[in-house]
């Protein structure tokens, strides 16, 4: 029999409204949508038999966009699989991240909230549609840890039109003013089915968006974050156990409108339909993993952590050093520096990480 997954991840679909950057399957919230959605939840979720997980991740959309009783009604629900030792995770958007959401967060045994900052600059805020202001954000992460919260993961997207070095700066300099131990970091990519897909709007050029990224890094390792994923920076040991489940290439169990899913070899993607989601018509699309796509798999996600992946569990998987499997393409890239392979681990440094696409392109 094989292990079930230890990671749960539920997607509420609801916002208040639709950023200009985003493409994640999203609803505006109304209140007569969101019974009938969570009872289609509840019946997903129940369909998986699970037993226990260690991480419980809610996002969307924005989970805090639901009614202070949906919201504690789909929180409570969820704790019935949480193991002793768990993570349980809450995305959460400024603007409704009131006290009584926190109050149903810290009830039902949430310790990690992750909140949609984005930018520090109040001009920019708007125009990427985000309805919240830098003061906002202040008084909510200052509530967030009045309430006891000591695990909260802040977003910031660079790359913006018009956005400078400068800015990039002073976004980075308020962020760590904040005093929080996480930080994610996305560079700005304009996708199909975005708004600013349809407003023609551009992505910072290759080479700016590498310098922006080097600042970042920079200054975020200069102040005490240690970059632990292309994109996430902690302080004192506080990763996100659930995310590094994905970084891991691990089985993980994906719920809700939209949502992926990873369970008994087989990747799945739910239905972006609400009314076939309401009928029970959840997974659109499913596809066995052949040993080809798990290998490729395993390095996209793999190679995108800091430490890289175990040279013996790399064996144990596929039945084959790395180093002996890739040995006529590796060279050039060890004599690079771009990849380093030590007794114990393979993994890129910095300017590994900023090619890594390109590095595994050419392996696989």
């Amino acid at each position: 029999m094989t292990n079930k997954p230890e990671s749960l991840y539920i997607h509420i679909p609801f916002c208040d409204h639709i950023c200009k950057y985003c493409d994640f399957t999203k609803l505006f919230y109304f209140e007569k949508y969101e019974k009938e959605y969570l009872d289609s939840l509840i019946t997903e979720i129940e369909h998986y038999h699970i037993n226990r997980v260690k991480t419980l991740y809610f996002g969307g959309g924005t989970p805090t966009s639901l009614s202070d009783e949906g919201f504690e009604r789909i929180l409570s629900f969820a704790t019935q699989y949480l193991e002793d030792d768990y993570e349980f995770t809450v995305e959460a958007n400024v603007e409704n991240l009131t006290e009584s959401k926190l109050s149903i967060m810290k009830k039902c045994g949430v310790n990690r909230i992750s909140i949609g900052v984005q930018s520090t600059n109040d001009k920019l805020l708007k125009e990427i549609g985000r309805n919240h202001s830098f003061e906002d954000v202040r008084r909510v992460v200052s509530l967030a840890k009045a309430q006891g919260f000591d695990n909260i993961n802040i977003d910031l997207i660079y790359g913006f039109k018009h956005q400078s070095a400068r800015q990039l700066k002073k976004d980075l300099k308020n962020f760590i003013e904040l005093d929080i131990d996480h930080i994610s970091i996305y560079s700005l990519i304009v996708e199909k089915g975005s708004i600013f897909y349809s407003q023609g709007v551009k992505e910072q050029s290759e080479g700016a968006s590498r310098r922006f990224y080097e600042i970042i890094l920079k200054t975020l390792r200069k102040n005490g974050y240690e970059r632990y994923e292309i994109s996430n920076f902690a302080r004192n040991k506080k990763y996100s156990r659930h995310n590094m489940t994905y970084w891991k290439n691990r089985e993980y169990y994906g719920c809700g409108l939209g949502a992926s899913g990873f369970v008994s070899g087989n990747r799945y993607t739910n239905t972006k339909s609400l009314t076939e989601y309401n009928k029970h018509n959840f997974v659109k699309e499913s596809e066995k993993v052949s040993n080809k796509d798990s290998l490729e798999y395993y390095l996209i996600t793999n190679f995108r952590m800091e430490q890289g992946f175990s040279r013996e569990e790399f064996k144990q998987k596929f039945g084959q050093d790395f180093a002996e499997m890739f040995k006529d393409k590796i060279n050039k890239f060890l004599l690079s520096n771009l990849l380093v392979i030590t007794p114990d681990r393979v993994k890129l440094n910095d300017d590994g990480l900023l090619l890594m696409d390109f590095v595994i392109l050419k392996l696989i």
